[in-house]
């Protein structure tokens, strides 16, 4: 009996401690605007992708990540971004306590409004399909019936599945192996003309159109569904105050300006010759890429294949992304290789300023002892970053390869970076990427740049 009554007591104070515990938690989550504005930090809570949050050329960038940062500055907060795992893990950290807004299109649930307030603006997205534009392109979805749609396991299959018994059956569902081909894997094989057909959120799928103009997203499968930021029921001054910004800057310059940004400005400026190969001439800036190249052993050939690529030999362009100048330097690395405000495209402190990266970059790859194979990592760290650069080589050696040859090796795994199996691996510091893109700068640059050795001499 003393036993039992001892036992009941140990239980007693175990469910007692717990429950101190679970209401010591729930002060301590109970955080809302005064105190952020208080520690003068807001914690935003996100996941990597090409809409929400990435790194591109070692800067953070993403249309969510630019709406919180300017929400943080209209509070005057600093912002600190924490990047999870997906939607669920958003959620959980959340409600721990580790973050205060969740800065991602959250889907509205009634489920959820229990321990969430949704706040800001209310997006609403959809499934679409994505093919290319024309007259064969499709226009209802019964026209889907005997056609080939390609996409990853998940929620796009399971919608085409639903929609399929919708039909009476018909559609031709091919699913392909996510942990070698992603989303936007699929949608380049459709700009290309490998497929006809697949699907993604209307969301991806207007940032992918503007990489291939030739896509159209126009044809809807699912039904609308409401999402928006999202804060825990304790942070009620906190959500007010992301309602109020966003009622107010929804038409504000900064707001359009980020969204034109990512949704509308094309990736992928056209390309034309300038000066004819022929006449042994490869731009106006040729004597330049010749001073300089030496600077780092390079051939200047290649060195103006680089600034063919990046700027078309316009000083005077500036991306998407914001990079400026002939060799499309970002605004940090611009200033970090010395070059003086408001001189980004002045054609030779642009070169001089990017020779001075390579340089550091050569550095950086030192272990590379080929010159020209260093050339290949320098290359594709130069568009998209070191930092993702090294997560193809920390992939690579996990997997088997060798983290110091770039074809076949860490090239194949910088093509896996847009896939979530890969950029969320535990070696990858870096996240998400669009490593086709960067695949393929290295390849033209080099492809080019012998060219312009076959017509030109030194």
């Amino acid at each position: 009996m003393k036993g039992w009554i001892t036992g009941l007591c140990c239980v007693l104070a175990f469910f007692l401690f717990f429950s101190c515990g679970s209401e010591k938690k729930a002060e301590e989550t109970a955080v809302d605007l005064p105190q952020i504005q208080e520690r003068k930090e807001l914690v935003v809570l996100t996941v990597n992708s090409s809409v929400s949050y990435f790194h591109y050329r070692g800067e953070p960038m993403g249309f969510q990540y630019e709406l919180a940062q300017q929400f943080a500055k209209s509070l005057g907060l600093d912002l600190k971004v924490k990047v999870v795992k997906d939607e669920e893990q958003l959620v959980s950290s959340l409600l721990k306590g580790e973050g205060d807004l969740v800065a991602y299109n959250l889907i509205i649930t009634n489920p959820l409004k229990d321990s969430l307030i949704y706040c800001g603006e209310e997006d609403i997205t959809r499934q679409v399909i994505i093919q290319r534009r024309g007259k064969k392109a499709l226009k209802d979805v019964t026209e889907l019936v005997g056609k080939k749609v390609y996409v990853n396991s998940g929620k796009y299959r399971t919608r085409l599945e639903n929609l399929n018994r919708e039909l009476g059956g018909g559609i031709d569902i091919c699913e392909i192996s996510s942990d070698s081909v992603s989303s936007e894997d699929l949608i380049t094989w459709v700009a290309e003309g490998r497929i006809d057909y697949t699907v993604a959120t209307d969301e991806i799928a207007r940032i992918n159109r503007t990489y291939y103009p030739v896509l159209d997203i126009n044809l809807a499968i699912s039904f609308d569904q409401r999402s928006s930021w999202a804060v825990r029921k304790t942070s009620p001054l906190l959500a007010e105050a992301a309602d109020k910004w966003h009622r107010e800057n929804i038409n504000s310059p900064e707001f359009r300006a980020s969204a034109r940004r990512y949704f509308e400005l094309a990736k992928r400026p056209a390309h034309g010759a300038i000066l004819s190969v022929k006449d042994g001439k490869i731009s106006h800036y040729d004597d330049l890429f010749r001073r300089y190249a030496k600077e780092i052993g390079w051939d200047w050939r290649l060195l103006a294949s680089l600034a063919y690529t990046e700027s078309n030999f316009n000083p005077n362009v500036v991306s998407w992304a914001g990079a400026k100048g002939l060799m499309q330097l970002m605004p940090a690395t611009a200033r970090a290789m010395g070059v003086p405000p408001g001189k980004e495209q002045d054609p030779e402190e642009s070169i001089k300023a990017a020779v001075k990266y390579i340089a550091g970059m050569q550095r950086t790859f030192s272990k590379i002892t080929d010159k020209e194979e260093q050339a290949k990592f320098i290359l594709a760290a130069y568009n998209s970053g070191i930092g993702h650069v090294t997560d193809a080589m920390a992939l690579a050696e996990k997997y088997g390869r060798n983290r110091y040859i770039w074809e076949h090796h860490v090239a194949h795994f910088m093509l896996l970076k847009s896939n979530k199996e890969y950029y969320q691996d535990p070696v990858c510091k870096n996240g998400y990427a669009r490593g086709s893109d960067t695949y393929e700068f290295v390849h033209e640059i080099l492809a080019r740049a012998e060219l312009y050795r076959k017509k030109i001499k030194k």
